[in-house]
């Protein structure tokens, strides 16, 4: 491994989780979007200017592979086998996905904060929930993120699976107030019943929270979204242009692969955000508020940087407005490095090759089984 590699660009870039996952909290009194850094963000004593285009590298780029080889393309589905995917289970799963029932006001789904149609953002700073209360934390994109090493910008559930069953009873999001209220919802509903039964057929109780995140997690498995980055890795080298590949070799050169590798460009570690410079803003301090480890202040899961030209805005309290700006930042507290303009522009370049495209035949919302007069009515308070 180079060592240049010891340290990372960003540990906190993108928005957006997933059932990537949304994340709970009590919601902070304002969520500022600064359009520029601060002096005393970035420690240099001025904001950042609006960045221009990245120039035209003099030749042929020649990329080393080693540097390439931290890089895979996206699989077709992210396989488990504690959730085997079958065509039922994410047929199931897309309709819970869209199930506005799952909230207490039946006015919420996942879609609502993890909008397919957006890239799985809603590219807000942080979530409105129950009764327009906010998250703490941004919402990060569902899509890839069945990838990931964790769950939540602090990594507080191991899979997609275990996250999908935290924002639903999260009373500042979803606000069901248990599980069983949430079963006494579906099995209200006969069709739901049905359908339970024909996917969890060696189940006793198919109608369960636990098989409720399994068709979740299952059509969560399959939101993936290869990009032309994923064409060059499996060796179309047309498909990237050669301002393109100055971008990612400049990418590689600052030592960002170091964390953002792998299929997803990152969300398979954990990282400290202010590696170098110290973060200003230490209000959230990431995984120690699950762990209670003092080595776990601010430390939160990288995220990926798939789509993320389209997930702002960025860091995990969606303070930072521009993509630009979010690398400026990242490049100073992880890397103490000032990075000028056509840099910046250099790096952004290559990171919207990985902008993927949204499956739309694969996200259309189904037709949802209608309510009985046994199904609980929304409840305002």
């Amino acid at each position: 491994m180079h060592v240049r590699w010891q340290l990372c660009l960003s540990t906190v870039l993108v928005a957006a989780a997933a059932l990537g996952g949304c994340d709970d909290g009590p919601p902070p009194s304002s969520h500022p979007i600064k359009a520029e850094p601060t002096a005393a963000a970035t420690g240099t004593g001025a904001a950042a200017k609006p960045t221009g285009s990245a120039a035209a590298p003099a030749g042929p780029v020649q990329l080393d592979p080693s540097d390439l080889g931290f890089f895979k393309p996206l699989p077709e589905r992210f396989e488990s086998e504690m959730n085997p995917i079958t065509e039922d289970k994410v047929a199931l799963g897309r309709m819970l996905y869209y199930e506005n029932r799952f909230s207490i006001n039946q006015d919420l789904s996942c879609n609502s904060c993890h909008d397919l149609e957006k890239y799985g953002v809603d590219n807000e700073a942080t979530s409105f929930g129950h009764k327009k209360q906010r998250g703490s934390r941004n919402s990060p994109t569902v899509y890839n993120a069945a990838g990931h090493i964790a769950q939540f910008w602090d990594g507080r559930a191991q899979t997609i699976e275990d996250q999908a069953k935290g924002p639903i009873l999260n009373p500042v999001e979803m606000a069901m107030p248990n599980a069983e209220y949430v079963l006494k919802v579906l099995k209200s509903i006969p069709e739901y019943v049905k359908l339970f039964k024909k996917v969890f057929p060696n189940d006793k109780e198919a109608v369960t929270y636990d098989n409720v995140a399994k068709a979740i997690g299952a059509f969560e498995r399959q939101l993936v979204t290869p990009s032309r980055w994923d064409k060059f890795l499996k060796g179309d080298q047309s498909a990237l242009t050669e301002p393109e590949k100055a971008g990612f070799a400049l990418f590689a050169k600052l030592g960002c692969p170091t964390c953002h590798n792998g299929a997803a460009v990152g969300g398979a570690q954990f990282q400290k955000l202010g590696l170098v410079k110290p973060y200003p803003d230490q209000s959230d301090l990431g995984r120690f508020e699950h762990t209670k480890s003092e080595s776990d202040k601010m430390v939160f899961r990288v995220p990926t940087l798939r789509n993320i030209e389209k997930t702002a805005p960025y860091f995990h309290k969606g303070q930072v407005a521009t993509l630009e700006e979010a690398v400026k930042l990242m490049a100073f507290h992880q890397l103490g490095k000032e990075l000028n303009d056509a840099e910046i522009a250099s790096i952004v370049t290559w990171l919207k090759t990985l902008t993927g495209e949204i499956p739309r035949d694969y996200i259309k919302k189904p037709e949802l089984p209608p309510s009985t007069d046994k199904t609980p009515k929304p409840k305002a308070d």
